[in-house]
């Protein structure tokens, strides 16, 4: 009963910090099939490895649903680098990583990052680590100009 109980404030507790028409971004799947086990041990062994040392989580939410749409397409694309975005920006979102991860320069683009998927692929997102949530405001393939947070 406790342990349900603790799962209804926690849910109330990151649902306060979603405010319409932002949606939580939808989570990879986190399971590793038996082949991906087989051809990859090195990564069932880092999956357990991130289960038994939980990092601190950021509250991850698309901007509305079609922001949420096109990253379940970008899902479906490139699923273990979407997996590992998700992963950063759920745990260290303004941690830079060269020509993978970073602040995006100019006026226009404040507090907003970048996040490279894959080479035709950009996250774009801004993160407020006040409220401890990463608002992902584009998701998709690699747009011609960076957009711009509204």
């Amino acid at each position: 009963m406790s342990q349900m109980m603790q799962l209804c404030v926690t849910t109330a507790t990151s649902s306060e910090n979603v405010v319409p028409p932002e949606e939580p971004l939808s989570k990879p799947p986190t399971d590793i099939s038996t082949e991906e086990a087989l051809e990859n041990p090195a990564a069932e062994s880092s999956l357990q490895a991130e289960i038994a040392e939980p990092a601190p989580q950021w509250l991850v939410v698309a901007k509305n649903r079609r922001v949420n749409r096109d990253w379940e397409l970008l899902l479906l694309r490139a699923p273990e680098n979407a997996r590992r975005c998700y992963e950063d920006l759920s745990t260290a979102p303004m941690t830079r990583k060269p020509k993978r991860v970073f602040p995006l320069k100019g006026k226009r683009y404040k507090s907003a990052w970048e996040y490279e998927v894959t080479k035709g692929d950009r996250v774009f997102y801004v993160p407020d680590a006040q409220q401890g949530k990463v608002v992902v405001y584009y998701a998709g393939e690699h747009p011609k100009n960076a957009p711009v947070p509204e």
